[in-house]
Formats: structure tokens, C-alpha cells, sequence
């Protein structure tokens, strides 16, 4: 694939997205709409959402490097925040604290917490955590996003991180969280399908299985370099 077709590809991604801003924003009219969907967004797209902002550019990119720098014992840890984030997050808690939501009649995080708890205070410090700490992370998935744009259109990193915010902003702000749902649904399934892609095309083209393709890598344990073995690393299969 040459750079004008990838090109043209990211470029209608990008529109998609705009779409689906532009139709979360004539979907919303009201404050509930904005802030948490009308309380009534379909399962599928929700479950969607949650998968994408769950695995994000700080995963897929971020795991990806670390996995390859200290081995795929890093994967445990994937499985701990997939078992712990996701199995024991919506199972003992999703349905619990939708029903506490909707009979405190609120809308945030933080507001859920002040009214559960009476307090002013625990609710002004949950926003704070959030507000200071959301950024940070949101700074690594936008860096991951931009670095993308300026390797496919060869622009300046600064270029493509205004770009990549102006419309990730423009869908945020005007399409409340039904644009951010519906954009995620499309993320999501365009994530998922890239990564089953790419684990059958590695295998195909080191051509080998998995079993096979494991045992080399187990074998290139002597290649570690010395300052990760000094930190433990025991091979890439450890």
C-alpha cells in the first residue's frame, strides 16, 4: 500500500469521525444527552466505547513497546487490568452503579460520590484527582494519535497534533458523550480488527506457528541486553 492510498484511508477515517461528532451532536438535546448519553445508549455501541477508551494508544502503542523491550511476562499485567477493569468492573459493579446514578440524579463521577456519601468534600476531591490527572493521560492517547498522522503525511509533529486535537475536540465539545459513543463504536472495531490482522499476517509471514514462533523467541534469550537483565529480564518468554 503507497502513501497516497494510506493517505486517503486515514483521511476518511478522519471524516468518519467528524460524521459520527456531527451526529451525536443532533442527537443531543438535553443536559442528561450530553453528559451520559440519555442514560440509553444501545449496549453494543457502550460495550464498544468502554473496549476503545479501555485500549487505547497508550495500550496498543505503549504495551506494545514495553513488551518488547522486557518480554511478554508484561502480558500478566494486561490480563490483571482486563480482569480487574473490565470482568469485575461491569459484573459487581456496572449495573449497581447505574441504579445508584439514576436515583441520585447525577451525571459525573464525583458528583455520584458527594450525593452517596453527603459530602461536598469527597466530591471537590475526586474532581480535583480527576481533573489534574485526566491530562496526563489524555497527553500520552493524543501523542500516540499524532505521531501516527505525521509519519503517514510526513508533517511537522506540532502540525499533526493540532490537527488530531482540533478534531478530537470538535466531536468532544459538540457531540457530548452519544459523538464521543458512537466515535469510540467505530475505533473499536477498527482496533480490533487491525490487531486480529496483524497476529495472523506476523505469523504468515515469519511462517511458522505459534508454538514455533514462541520457541524462537525463547532462543534469542542470549540477545537481551545487559542493562535489562540486570533489572531481571529473563528472555522475551520469561
Amino acid at each position: 500500500m503507497n502513501t497516497f492510498t494510506l493517505g486517503l484511508i486515514v483521511i476518511a477515517y478522519l471524516l468518519s469521525l467528524a460524521y459520527l461528532g456531527f451526529l451525536g451532536y443532533k442527537k443531543t438535546t438535553t443536559a442528561s444527552d450530553y453528559l451520559v448519553g440519555g442514560r440509553q445508549m444501545n449496549p453494543i455501541v457502550m460495550a464498544l466505547s468502554y473496549g476503545a477508551t479501555f485500549i487505547s494508544a497508550s495500550a496498543i502503542v505503549g504495551f506494545g513497546g514495553v513488551a518488547a523491550a522486557f518480554g511478554m511476562g508484561i502480558q500478566w499485567l494486561c490480563f490483571l487490568n482486563m480482569f480487574v477493569g473490565v470482568i469485575i468492573a461491569f459484573i459487581f459493579f456496572g449495573l449497581r452503579t447505574r441504579r445508584m446514578g439514576a436515583k441520585l440524579n447525577v451525571s459525573t463521577f464525583p458528583q455520584l460520590l458527594g450525593r452517596h456519601y453527603h459530602s461536598r468534600g469527597i466530591q471537590v476531591f475526586v474532581a480535583a484527582v480527576i481533573f489534574l490527572g485526566m491530562p496526563l493521560y489524555a497527553a500520552v492517547v493524543m501523542k500516540g494519535g499524532a505521531v501516527f498522522i505525521e509519519q503517514i503525511f510526513q508533517i511537522d509533529f506540532n502540525v499533526s497534533l493540532l490537527i488530531f486535537t482540533l478534531i478530537i475536540a470538535a466531536y468532544v465539545i459538540a457531540g457530548g458523550m452519544k459523538g464521543v459513543m458512537y466515535t469510540d463504536a467505530l475505533q473499536a472495531v477498527i482496533m480490533f480488527a487491525c490487531m486480529l490482522f496483524l497476529i495472523f499476517y506476523l505469523y504468515k509471514t515469519l511462517g511458522m506457528g505459534f508454538t514455533e514462533a514462541n520457541n524462537a523467541l525463547s532462543d534469542m534469550a542470549p540477545l537481551v541486553p545487559e542493562k535489562y537483565k540486570s533489572l531481571g529480564h529473563q528472555g522475551w518468554t520469561a
